[in-house]
């Protein structure tokens, strides 16, 4: 049992680490001289512009930067109610809580990896001065960490779902 109590909050927080490198890292679209992700555009590895209010869309932007940023504080409290209810639950009840919270931790960065495929080639489009050099890249680690935690988020919050308290 202690096996797998260990393996549940290394998953967890391989999940949270996850989410916090998908979301604070600047690689979602990368190139040979630039990078960009959901904060500010790097061309020539000097050369920051942030995204902001002269963002043509900035609320799709917007959309992306907010649902990672809930993603990654409702692991954490999912991490933090899961230590909770480890001590409080009786034996055997579930962890229903906790699995509620990271599953909606896992809608929340899918809805933001979601998002940012499907409107990724129209923002740059649509802000071509800012993405004149980028756009030949491809999507980068950050943005592919970003579906590895929503499929870590998601195999938690059923192994929540289905985890019964013992002794």
């Amino acid at each position: 049992m202690l096996v797998l109590l260990a393996f549940i909050i290394i998953f967890h927080i391989t999940s949270a680490a996850l989410l916090f490198v998908a979301t604070i890292d600047n690689a979602w679209w990368v190139g040979d001289e630039f990078f960009a992700d959901v904060w500010r555009i790097c061309v020539n590895n000097t050369n920051c512009t942030e995204i902001g209010d002269g963002f043509t869309d900035y609320a799709t932007m917007q959309a992306v930067q907010a649902t990672m940023i809930l993603s990654t504080i409702l692991c954490c409290i999912a991490f933090l109610i899961f230590l909770l209810q480890l001590f409080r639950l009786k034996q055997g009840e579930r962890f229903v809580l906790t699995s509620i919270i990271q599953l909606l931790s896992c809608l929340s960065v899918v809805i933001a990896a979601s998002i940012y495929t499907d409107r990724r080639e129209e923002l740059h489009r649509q802000n071509a001065h800012l993405y004149a050099q980028t756009l030949e890249g491809t999507y980068g680690y950050s943005f592919i960490l970003a579906w590895v935690a929503f499929a870590f988020t998601f195999i938690s919050g059923l192994m929540y779902l289905i985890l019964r308290k013992r002794k």
